[in-house]
C-alpha cells in the first residue's frame, strides 16, 4: 500500500515549516513512519531555475515570468526530489509531510492570471505534475490562513529587518495580496482544509495552531481507515 502525502500550504511567513515539523514530531511519537520534505529544495541542482527566478535573474517582478514557465521550474524540482529522495519511502507506505508542494504553484502563479483563467491553469498544473510527470497528488492539503500584512511582518522578523534578503515574491506586497486571493480560491475549489491562524488581528500561538492541524490530520487518517 502506498503512503500518504500531507501538504501544509500558505503565504510566505505563515509558519508552514514550523507546523510541518511539529506535525512530523507528533506523528512520529505515535509510531507512524513519517518524513518531512520541503519545497523548493534549495540544496538540489534541480532547483537552479527556481533560485534564478526568485533572485530576479529572469525579471525583477514575479509577473515578468509567466505562470506556466515559472510552474515548470518548481515542477522539475519536485520531480527530482520524488525520484531521488522519497519515492521508496512513499511506495513502502510512509507518511510525507510537505512544507509546500504543487499547491504552491496554484497559490503563487494564479495570482499572475485573470481569475477567469484560474480553473484552466489549475487543471493544466495538476495534470502536468500528477499526470504527466507522475509525482503523487496530495491526500490532504491544510491551508494556513494569514493576512498578507502579517505575513510581511513575520518575514521581516525572519530576516532581522534586512529587506534585501527577501526574494521577488516576498518583497512585492501587491503580489502577496493577489496570492492571498488566489489561495482562498484554491482552498475553496480544490477541497483544502483551512486553518485560521489569526485571532483579532494577531497570530494565534504556535501550539494552538498545531493542535488544530493535528486534529485535521488525525481525522483524515481515521476516515481513510474506514474505507
Amino acid at each position: 500500500m502506498k503512503g500518504q502525502l500531507i501538504v501544509l500550504e500558505g503565504l510566505d511567513g505563515s509558519g508552514k515549516g514550523t507546523q510541518a515539523e511539529l506535525l512530523r514530531t507528533a506523528l512520529e511519537a505515535e509510531g507512524i513512519p513519517v518524513r518531512k520534505i520541503s519545497f523548493p529544495n534549495y540544496e538540489s541542482p534541480a532547483c537552479a531555475p527556481v533560485k534564478m527566478y526568485l533572485a530576479g535573474e529572469f525579471g525583477k517582478k514575479p509577473g515578468d515570468v509567466n505562470a506556466y514557465a515559472a510552474s515548470t521550474f518548481y515542477a522539475v524540482d519536485r520531480y527530482a526530489s520524488f525520484q531521488q529522495d522519497w519515492r521508496a519511502f512513499y511506495d513502502q507506505g510512509g507518511i510525507l509531510i510537505a512544507d509546500r508542494y504543487t499547491t504552491s504553484n496554484g497559490v503563487h502563479q494564479c495570482s499572475k492570471l485573470p481569475q477567469s483563467e484560474w480553473d484552466g491553469y489549475l487543471a493544466w498544473l495538476f495534470d502536468f505534475e500528477y499526470g504527466k510527470l507522475g509525482i503523487p497528488a496530495p491526500d490532504l492539503v491544510v491551508y494556513l490562513q494569514v493576512d498578507p500584512a502579517v505575513s510581511q511582518r513575520l518575514m521581516t522578523d525572519r530576516y532581522k529587518g534586512d529587506e534585501s534578503k527577501k526574494d521577488i515574491h516576498e518583497r512585492d506586497v501587491e503580489y502577496l495580496a493577489r496570492s492571498r486571493r488566489a489561495a482562498e480560491y484554491c482552498a475553496d475549489h480544490c477541497g483544502w482544509q483551512s486553518v485560521a491562524c489569526m485571532n483579532g488581528g494577531e497570530m494565534r500561538s504556535i501550539q494552538d495552531i498545531h493542535r488544530e492541524v493535528l486534529e485535521l490530520v488525525l481525522k483524515h487518517r481515521q476516515e481513510l481507515c474506514r474505507i
